[in-house]
């Protein structure tokens, strides 16, 4: 992954940046759609994002939870549970998504 842009070269640039610094990740954006559908068990996500492989995922969900967008939660269950979701300003991004949805929807094809 690359590293994160200092604070002096954010505001350097143009806010555009900032955004492809956070999902511009391999797989951020796949991670944030599957979980805009409510919190899930790390098994969970690996199932439902068929193409995403097990360190990938593990290597996006570090990313966007260092980014704010994804929380990690801990159970004290025997094993332990690790359920993920996403935070406000995760969700927020979904609108975002649906956006780019109906673009590929309008261009599709064309």
């Amino acid at each position: 992954m690359e590293t994160p842009l200092r604070n002096e070269d954010k505001e350097e640039q143009p806010p555009i940046c900032e955004l492809l610094d956070i999902l511009g990740a391999k797989w951020s954006i796949l991670v944030i759609s599957g979980l805009s559908n409510g919190p899930r068990r790390f098994k969970q996500l690996l199932r439902e994002l068929k193409i995403v492989k097990t360190q990938s995922l593990t290597d996006a969900l570090r990313h966007l939870e260092k980014n704010g967008i994804v929380r990690r939660e801990v159970f004290p269950t025997v094993p332990v549970t690790v359920e993920y979701s996403l935070t406000d300003k995760g969700r927020d991004f979904r609108t975002v998504l649906d956006e780019m949805d109906r673009w590929v929807l309008k261009w599709r094809g064309k």
